[in-house]
């Protein structure tokens, strides 16, 4: 599977938000995006991700950006994670994995020794062409935005 990577024109998709809406990525063009792909919602590097976003969103968005979170979840998961932490932004429940394999974040993964194929945490920032002008592939959890700030 091909990661896209800086320089890569994103390609449309459409996916369900927490709340069964549909995203399309072509309905955002003109706007900075922040595409965050997390693992699993609720689970503590994920929330201590997700949660530095919303700490530090009034500043990205003071930047232009406009952010959407990923993963694999469930509408439910997705809805239930959001209002617990009530994020302000949408967050994707991309079950059939059309937005992860998209971007190319699926994968063999390690953990404790075990190894599987999984989401992998990656954050892409796309311009208002759609283009992707930077990839962070080593999220610091707790100190995410600060990656995203320059």
């Amino acid at each position: 599977m091909n990661t896209l990577k800086v320089g890569d024109k994103v390609p449309d998709f459409t996916s369900k938000d927490q709340d069964g809406n549909t995203f399309r990525l072509s309905d955002h063009s003109g706007k900075k995006l922040i595409v965050f792909f997390y693992p699993k919602a609720s689970t503590p590097g994920c929330t201590a991700e997700a949660c530095n976003l919303r700490d530090n969103y009034k500043e990205l968005q003071s930047q232009g950006f406009y952010l959407i979170g990923v993963s694999a979840d469930s509408e439910k998961r997705q809805s239930n994670f959001r209002n617990k932490y009530k994020f302000p932004f949408p967050l994707l429940a991309d079950e059939d994995h059309t937005v992860i394999n998209t971007f190319g974040v699926w994968g063999p993964k390690k953990f404790m020794g075990r190894e599987y194929d999984g989401i992998h945490r990656k954050t892409f920032v796309l311009n208002e062409d759609g283009i992707i002008v930077k990839v962070i592939d080593k999220v610091k959890t707790k100190d995410h935005a600060a990656q995203l700030i320059d």
